[in-house]
């Protein structure tokens, strides 16, 4: 689904390693050689997977060992829990390294590794082993070919849904991964879709992790496979954002979980550790705002509009664009400032009397000033033509100038004052603003200068030999 206002990127491929912990990094490098128990320059060539160091008799032998590991323990103990050997452990993360290789990728999948692979994640009992055989699948999903042969395996489609719902964090991290990866991938995408359509529960388990995890990762992944997900399929994101507690499974709608109000409770936690991975959960509420049942939800009596726009006018007035920032802070700020600026634009059109009583609504306006300002700075200042053909920045400067008209086309005199007496609305603001405003929205521009008139006549003097409307 397209937007009116772009989104954070995102990749169609991902590759990740085995972690050392409980938690997933990207390696920047290739992962060291398994060792090798061929002899001759010959033997070690027709060992060779493609065009790789990695050894075909070592990744078959490891593999072999983790099935009869695991059959072992479903038959001895079924209900207990297994525990990886360090030794078991290393070699298994290094399958997951090596799974990063293309040539390594194929020959898994050619040695029926997806099957071998599902087998395990059914009947392991133990946490960690899920994790790394669910990295190694989203390892082989990152190619094409792979992942289209793995995508068409039924049985691990269903198991990756169900495993949302499982209770250890770095498990479904790696689950997350695999279908934001999978869903990239335009081949088999509308496969995926379909699934997740059909699997009710994975909404239910996406809400519940955002709304009660605290781990920045996951929920950083999560919201990138949901923004994904709405992103490509309107029709699901109607779906969700209407569906009603009746709707869900049986012994499900005692915990029904309100799709806006997750998303709001997982932006507020990132914000608190990383206010960069919060943008892509403005996006997800900017896209809310792009469809009719998204803006009944925020216009209703008891919508989550004025929670939404006390967080995200929260974020755009104590975090972004502050009086001490450079202009060129707008090249680092301007995609999240877009987001916000496009979600908060939509809440105000929705709710004009709620959001004119939020005392955030005069830093809000002193924001907007600003962004006006710093944008002609660095328009000024620029001599780069890379920079000076920005289209985000572009962009930003016409939602920032078209939600100020809104603003000032029905602003009243008290608030104006208020705007003088602490500093937002300055003669250099006010004639930037006026600049931003014409000849477009001249119409606000005269509402202004009216209510300046009476507010601070020496100021609505300035701008009118400036900008006479």
């Amino acid at each position: 689904m397209d937007s009116s206002v772009e989104g954070p990127e995102q990749e169609g491929k991902e590759i990740s390693s085995s972690p050392t912990g409980s938690e997933s990094p990207v390696m920047d490098r290739n992962p060291s050689p398994p060792p090798d128990a061929s002899g001759g320059v010959e033997e070690e060539d027709l060992d060779a997977i493609g065009d790789t160091v990695y050894s075909k008799h070592w990744l078959f032998s490891t593999l072999t060992r983790l099935i009869h590991m695991v059959t072992e323990q479903s038959e001895e103990n079924p209900d207990g829990q297994m525990e990886l050997s360090d030794d078991d452990e290393g070699d298994l993360c290094k399958v997951w390294d090596m799974a990063m290789d293309k040539d390594v990728a194929g020959f898994l999948q050619e040695f029926k590794a997806t099957d071998i692979l599902l087998g395990v994640i059914a009947k392991s009992r133990c946490p960690r082993l899920t994790e790394i055989s669910v990295g190694i699948l989203g390892n082989i999903a990152c190619f094409p070919e792979t992942c289209a042969t793995l995508s068409q395996n039924e049985d691990l489609g269903s198991v990756l849904l169900l495993l949302l719902g499982d209770t250890d964090p770095p498990t479904i991290l790696e689950t997350s991964r695999l279908l934001l990866t999978c869903v990239s991938q335009k081949d088999v995408c509308s496969l995926w879709l379909q699934r997740i359509r059909q699997h009710t529960s994975v909404r239910t388990n996406l809400c519940f992790i955002m709304c009660s995890s605290t781990n920045t990762d996951l929920l950083e992944r999560v919201g990138e496979l949901v923004d994904k997900l709405f992103d490509l399929d309107e029709e699901l994101m109607k779906a969700w954002i209407t569906a009603q507690p009746s709707e869900e499974k049986e012994g499900e709608s005692e915990s029904h979980l309100d799709v806006t109000l997750c998303l709001l409770e997982a932006a507020k936690q990132l914000r608190s550790e990383n206010l960069n991975s919060v943008e892509v959960y403005l996006h997800i509420l900017h896209l809310l705002t792009t469809i009719d049942e998204g803006m009944q939800v925020f216009a209703s009596p008891n919508g989550p509009a004025k929670l939404v726009w006390d967080f995200v006018s929260g974020v755009v007035c104590e975090e972004l664009c502050q009086p001490s920032d450079p202009p060129v802070v707008l090249h680092e700020q301007k995609s999240i400032l877009l987001q916000s600026f496009a979600v908060l634009q939509a809440l105000y059109k929705c709710q004009d009397q709620k959001c004119n009583g939020s005392n955030m609504l005069l830093p809000l306006i002193g924001t907007l000033l600003r962004v006006c300002q710093y944008h002609t700075e660095c328009k000024e200042s620029n001599t780069n033509e890379e920079d000076a053909n920005d289209e985000q920045l572009q962009t930003l400067a016409e939602i920032t100038a078209e939600f100020l008209a809104h603003l000032c086309s029905n602003i009243p005199k008290d608030t104006v004052v208020d705007l003088v007496k602490q500093g937002y609305l300055t003669e250099k603001t006010c004639l930037t603003a006026a600049a931003s405003l014409l000849p477009e929205f001249n119409t606000s521009l005269q509402h202004l200068q009216a209510m300046l008139s009476e507010a601070d006549p020496q100021l609505a003097d300035v701008l009118k030999r400036q900008f006479p409307v």
